[in-house]
């Protein structure tokens, strides 16, 4: 019989075995009743989900087009009319099992938002899910970041953005979206932005005195930076934040902050999938949608783009013989163990 463990008082998910019979006991999380992809109850059950999407409606930190807010719960209604199978993988991902969470109170200062989800990640990691943040704002990101960081012990930092986002403040803010990546660069040196489009000459001099590993989207298309030996020379484990903006607007127009020359939706997903193969991804997030009830399709795109990362996830995970295709959910499947910090790292 297995153990129970407690989570401010409520019992949490364990299964039990008792006489050949299987009893799963209360979730300590509040599920959502719109569950990403909307599927049959077993395969988003808490218990045996192996990932966890965690919606966190903040706009706080914008500073241009709002709508952020609304975002998470389009991206799960639109969510509910993505295929479940991959057409590229030929498998259907979400047998693995997807809980979604319902989203926690936020409090409206950034630095009570940045809090919460740091305890809420914290949370899910401590259940060894792999946990998938729909944003909001690009500011949430720092909270996640950092849970993840106590986790493993060392963290890298992969961002998709057309915005470098590495203002030591904006608009009075440390913690503003735009200074989301200075804020990521505290916590680790190993850090590579690709795609960016947009910057201001205080960001484009720190990334030259530094030497930081930045790829612009007019150097990634004529081969002016060598993307694969960046990521080869990032340690693991790494954490993902894609803002949504990286991609041109003929693909997502609704962004908190949009820049036309983005990545094509297969520039994107060749590049996203390259990067599950070849590194150790423990988290992602998607931010910066921004929502107005008319643009379907940019909702839309985002359910699509996070069903695609999660495949490609589960096919890195399948590739390093870490788990076989599932058929059905059966818990965590991609525990990895902290990081030794002396190490060159690397991870299942």
């Amino acid at each position: 019989m297995g153990a129970l463990a407690f989570f401010d008082g409520v019992v949490s998910w364990r299964c039990l075995h008792f006489l050949g019979l299987e009893l799963t006991v209360e979730s300590p999380m509040k599920l959502s009743a719109s569950p990403f992809l909307a599927p049959s109850p077993e395969f988003s059950r808490y218990d045996s989900a192996a990932v966890v999407v965690l919606p966190f409606p903040y706009e706080g930190g914008v500073s241009y087009g709002r709508g952020a807010g609304a975002a998470p719960q389009a991206i799960l209604d639109a969510s509910a009319h993505v295929e479940g199978y991959d057409e590229v993988l030929k498998v259907e991902p979400y047998l693995m099992g997807i809980a979604t969470v319902a989203p926690p109170a936020i409090p409206n200062h950034p630095e009570g938002m940045i809090r919460t989800l740091h305890e809420r990640t914290s949370a899910l990691l401590r259940d060894d899910k792999f946990v998938v943040v729909l944003g909001g704002d690009h500011s949430i990101s720092s909270g996640y970041f950092r849970a993840l960081l106590e986790k493993y012990g060392r963290l890298s930092c992969i961002q998709l953005d057309a915005h470098s986002d590495l203002r030591d403040e904006y608009e009075g803010s440390k913690l503003s979206h735009a200074s989301v990546m200075a804020r990521i660069r505290e916590m680790t040196p190993h850090v590579l932005q690709l795609g960016i489009r947009s910057q201001c000459l205080e960001e484009a001099r720190a990334i030259a005195a530094n030497g930081w590993a930045v790829c612009t989207m007019h150097d990634y298309r004529k081969a002016l930076f060598d993307a694969d030996r960046a990521l080869a020379a990032l340690p693991d484990p790494v954490f993902l934040t894609v803002d949504l903006d990286a991609f041109d607007l003929s693909v997502i127009r609704s962004t908190g902050t949009p820049e036309p020359g983005g990545f094509t939706w297969d520039e994107g997903l060749d590049l996203l999938q390259r990067i599950f193969l070849r590194k150790d991804v423990v988290g992602f997030d998607l931010v910066e949608l921004s929502y107005d009830g008319v643009d379907r399709s940019s909702a839309f795109c985002a359910a699509r783009l996070a069903y695609k990362m999660l495949g490609f996830k589960l096919a890195a995970a399948v590739a390093r013989g870490v788990t076989g295709w599932p058929t059905q959910p059966v818990g965590p499947l991609f525990r990895c163990r902290p990081t030794d910090r002396s190490s060159p790292g690397g991870g299942a």
